[in-house]
C-alpha cells in the first residue's frame, strides 16, 4: 500500500516531496492523488457540465489519466489530498442523492476536517524545543502566529467549526457574495474581516468550486483589504476543472486545496448541509 505523504510533501499536480522535486515519481503514483482526469481539449472541457450525467464515465474513459494529471497546466498551485478508501467513501455519501441529511452532514464534517488539517500543514512553522515531564528535551515545531480564516457565506460557514476544532482561538472573517441567476456575475453584499488581515495568512473556505466566479470576487475583496494572493490558501471539498483553472488563471499565486477535481460538482452541498433542500 502506498504511504501517505507527510505534511511537508507537495500534493496535487506537482507530486513528490518539496525537497525532492527533481526525483522521478513512481509509475502510476500520480493517479493515486486524483481519480478523475481533466477531459481532453477535444471533449470541450472548457466549462463545467453540472447537468451532465455521464461526466464521470467520460473522464474514466480518458486514456492515461495519470499522465494527464502530471501534465496539468494548473501546476503546483492546485493541491489534492492523497486518495484513500476513507476519503472516497465520504465523497460517495456526499454525492449520493439518497443519503439522509444526518449521514450527509456527518460525512461532510469529516471531510472538512481532513481538508482543514491539510490546510494547516501548508502554513509556516518554526522549530522549537520543549521539556517533557520526565525532563528530556524534545525538538518539535510550532505554527507561526498571524493566521485567520475567511468563510464565503453561506456554504463556507459549514467549514468554520472544522477550523475552530483545530485552532480554538483563530479569528474568522466573512464574505457574502451572491451570483445573478441569468448572468452568473457575482456581487459582494457584505464583508467583515479582522482589522489587521493584511498581515495574516488567510484560509479561505468555500466547499464547492463550480465556475470559480464567487471565489474570484472574494479574493478581489481580500486584495482590496491589503491581502496578497500568495498568502491565501483556498480550502474546498470539490472542484471542477473549469473552476480551479479560472481561479488560478486570475490569481496565479493562490493555493487551492481540495479532495477531488471532476466536471460534475455536488452543487447541492449548501442546501442539504443546512437543511434547505
Amino acid at each position: 500500500m502506498e504511504a501517505m505523504p507527510c505534511h511537508n510533501q507537495r500534493l496535487g499536480a506537482a507530486g513528490g516531496p518539496r525537497q525532492q522535486d527533481e526525483q522521478a515519481a513512481p509509475a502510476g503514483g500520480c493517479s493515486r492523488l486524483i481519480r478523475f482526469a481533466e477531459p481532453s481539449e477535444g471533449s470541450g472541457s472548457g466549462s463545467p457540465s453540472p447537468d451532465s450525467s455521464s461526466g464521470s464515465n467520460g473522464a474514466a474513459a480518458t486514456p492515461s489519466p495519470a499522465a494527464e494529471e502530471c501534465a496539468s497546466p494548473l501546476g503546483a498551485q492546485l493541491k489534492l489530498l492523497p486518495m484513500n478508501d476513507q476519503i472516497r467513501e465520504l465523497q460517495t455519501i456526499i454525492r449520493d442523492k439518497t443519503a439522509s441529511r444526518g449521514d450527509f452532514v456527518f460525512s461532510a464534517d469529516r471531510l472538512i476536517r481532513l481538508v482543514v488539517e491539510e490546510g494547516l500543514n501548508q502554513l509556516p512553522y518554526t522549530e522549537c524545543t520543549v521539556t517533557t515531564p520526565t525532563g528530556y528535551k524534545y525538538e518539535g515545531v510550532k505554527f507561526e502566529k498571524g493566521n485567520c480564516g475567511v468563510s464565503i457565506m453561506r456554504s463556507g460557514e459549514a467549514m468554520e467549526q472544522g477550523l475552530r476544532d483545530c485552532c480554538r482561538s483563530i479569528r474568522i472573517g466573512k464574505i457574502l457574495i451572491q451570483s445573478d441567476e441569468e448572468t452568473q456575475r457575482a456581487k459582494v453584499y457584505y464583508a467583515k474581516f479582522p482589522p489587521d488581515i493584511y498581515r495574516r495568512k488567510v484560509l479561505l473556505m468555500y466547499p464547492i468550486l463550480s465556475t470559480g466566479n464567487t471565489v474570484i470576487e472574494a479574493v478581489k475583496v481580500l486584495i482590496e483589504h491589503g491581502v496578497q494572493p500568495s498568502v491565501i490558501i483556498l480550502l474546498s471539498l470539490f472542484s471542477t476543472p473549469h473552476g480551479a483553472k479560472s481561479i488560478i488563471q486570475e490569481f496565479p499565486e493562490i493555493t487551492i486545496l481540495t479532495t477531488e477535481v471532476h466536471p460534475v460538482a455536488p452543487t447541492h452541498f449548501g442546501q442539504k448541509y443546512f437543511g434547505t433542500d
